[in-house]
């Protein structure tokens, strides 16, 4: 009797204590789950609830492959946008408890509202599958995608005839593009690699192999000393163009209420990033040392008139003297905007 006395006893503090544990992570999971939508900024603490506190002897964070007991939204150790993170609750009779969560971190400042008008519009080939776009005087450098129709070409603004071309091997689907001097730079999609072209004759000089944390490429541009390039993701990698396979910083893109990936065609211009986002008919305005969204435009109307498909949505950014030419992927148009 006493021993089943005993044995009932242990089972009762041993369901007691698995109680505690769920109600402790329940509480924990309340916390994060009410912090997703609104987001964290940059030296903001984490209110960890106090019945996990008062259960706690330490708790740390987990992201990736670096760990921090300071409950603070670190720049050094978060990113902006999504952080995928482990939570570690050491109790105080030195059992720990996990769970993960996500936590948003966004700019602090409220991202402008950009206006402009459309001031012209050119003539751009339908069947071509923007994926890299950039202007030198009169003179349209564009790389399209697709398997079996990816290629890299110039031709007039104003006109839809190549004044030379050179296409992609079959297997390629063609990314983002941009020039560097009396070069240009072409990005493949799923091939992790790059080529690099003569700029006059579109001749093909070289190659170069992606740095392994890209797993695809997507848009390129240049800011006069680094090969700027996305893959997809929130992130914006800065790579040498010496050695393009090289990474030399990355920043992650976040708006003031809004977290951002799919980053897609880049272009540099004074100072910012200008981006489009996949399937999204805006264009980022993005401050290039922190990753926060500083402005935003929206061709909303522009896109109507020019989307029938999922696949060709806005994506080609230029920069002709002050004013900005955008397309898309199978336009018939390019428009010249200025801004207001």
């Amino acid at each position: 009797m006493k021993k089943y006395f005993i044995l009932s006893a242990v089972a009762f503090m041993m369901l007691m204590s698995c109680n505690k544990d769920k109600e402790i992570l329940n509480n924990l999971n309340d916390y994060n789950i009410s912090m997703e939508s609104k987001g964290y900024h940059f030296g903001d603490k984490l209110n960890i609830p106090q019945e996990v506190l008062n259960n706690a002897e330490s708790i740390t964070i987990n992201f990736g492959d670096k760990e921090t007991s300071n409950l603070v939204i670190d720049p050094k150790f978060f990113t902006l946008g999504d952080n995928a993170v482990t939570f570690n609750i050491k109790k105080k009779d030195g059992q720990v408890l996990t769970q993960d969560a996500t936590i948003n971190v966004f700019a602090k400042n409220p991202e402008a509202t950009i206006a402009y008008d459309i001031i012209a519009e050119y003539p751009h080939n339908p069947q071509n599958f923007v994926q890299g776009f950039q202007i030198e005087g009169n003179t349209i450098y564009e790389s399209d995608g697709q398997n079996g129709a990816s290629q890299i070409l110039k031709y007039t603004l104003g006109s839809t005839t190549p004044i030379v071309a050179t296409k992609n091997p079959e297997d390629v689907f063609a990314e983002g593009s941009t020039i560097i001097g009396d070069k240009v730079y072409q990005l493949t999609w799923k091939n992790k690699k790059g080529f690099i072209y003569d700029k006059a004759s579109l001749k093909l000089l070289s190659e170069f192999a992606y740095p392994d944390e890209i797993g695809e490429g997507w848009g390129l541009t240049y800011d006069g000393q680094y090969l700027i390039l996305s893959d997809g993701t929130k992130s914006i990698y800065f790579l040498d163009p010496k050695n393009p396979s090289k990474i030399v910083r990355e920043i992650a893109v976040a708006g003031n209420t809004e977290s951002y990936d799919q980053i897609n065609e880049l272009e540099y211009y004074k100072g910012y990033i200008y981006a489009n986002v996949w399937m999204k008919p805006i264009i980022l305005k993005i401050d290039p040392k922190t990753g926060e969204v500083v402005g935003k435009m929206d061709f909303t109307n522009i896109a109507k008139e020019n989307t029938t498909s999922t696949d060709n949505v806005l994506n080609g950014i230029a920069f002709k003297g002050e004013n900005m030419l955008v397309t898309g992927k199978n336009w018939p148009k390019i428009y010249e905007v200025k801004f207001k």
